[in-house]
């Protein structure tokens, strides 16, 4: 049986986060997730990973707001410390995100800065923040997207800042490797959450589309993504670092 450990996944009270959390949990791991605003969906999760039998809290946090991190992180610490007897933790997964659609000519500097904020400046400075509560033979799991592979029309930002993710992650297991560390990207594909509902439910012919350029004939589901990610931090996956996952089911091969 795997040994529990503890991982810290943002933007775990729904969608992606939140299978990821559960899966981690179904392995045997305690699990702190993030919520910006809905503290409700937040305690359902709870609810779900005490059903897995490990233990879950769950604290507010706006990825965008660099200046709340060091308080957010003595909070963590301290949760820790009176829960378990230690400050760190084990497994970080940047999950938390935002959708900004609009085509090039239309981006105004607003959107931009808010992708930004959250994929990439608030990535690189969250991880620059919890390195030292990572323990040692850790794993950093960071979010991209197909879409920094293939192209769709208007998502010119926020691939950019994915983008720029897959190389900050590469440079990340550079530098956290002497320390057993790994650092991976999962890309997801289309998937059917509440980040994309705009798209299912306004754009069926784009679905369909995009069906049919799939290699597994579907859109993907949360189910799809989570078991990658506990993968990454299983000790199975030790060799794989500085890696880009693609889980599109084969889109726009």
């Amino acid at each position: 049986m795997a040994v529990k450990k503890i991982a810290l996944v943002t933007g775990g009270s729904r969608g992606l986060g939140k299978n990821m959390a559960l899966k981690l949990a179904q392995q045997g791991h305690d699990i702190i997730i993030t919520y910006k605003s809905n503290q409700d969906d937040a305690n359902a999760v709870l609810s779900e990973i005490a059903k897995a039998g490990s233990n879950g809290a769950a604290f507010k946090l706006d990825t965008a707001d660099v200046s709340s991190f060091d308080s957010f992180f003595a909070e963590i610490s301290k949760y820790l410390q009176e829960t378990t007897g230690k400050s760190g933790f084990d497994f970080l997964v940047n999950n938390a995100g935002i959708d900004r659609r609009a085509l090039i000519p239309e981006t105004t500097e607003t959107q931009f800065d808010e992708l930004c904020n959250v994929h990439l400046k608030g990535v690189f400075f969250l991880t620059q923040k919890a390195l030292p509560l990572i323990a040692d033979n850790g794993r950093i799991i960071n979010l991209s997207t197909g879409l920094a592979r293939f192209v769709t029309p208007g998502y010119a930002a926020y691939a950019a800042m994915k983008g720029g993710i897959e190389v900050f992650t590469r440079y990340l297991a550079k530098e956290v490797g002497s320390r057993g560390i790994t650092a991976n990207v999962v890309a997801p594909g289309i998937i059917e959450t509440d980040f994309t509902r705009s798209v299912f439910e306004h754009a069926p012919q784009a679905i369909q589309f995009i069906t049919s350029q799939t290699a597994l004939g579907r859109t993907g589901v949360p189910d799809d993504i989570g078991g990658i990610v506990a993968f990454l931090c299983s000790e199975d996956a030790r060799w794989i670092t500085a890696q880009r996952i693609e889980a599109s089911g084969g889109m726009f091969l």
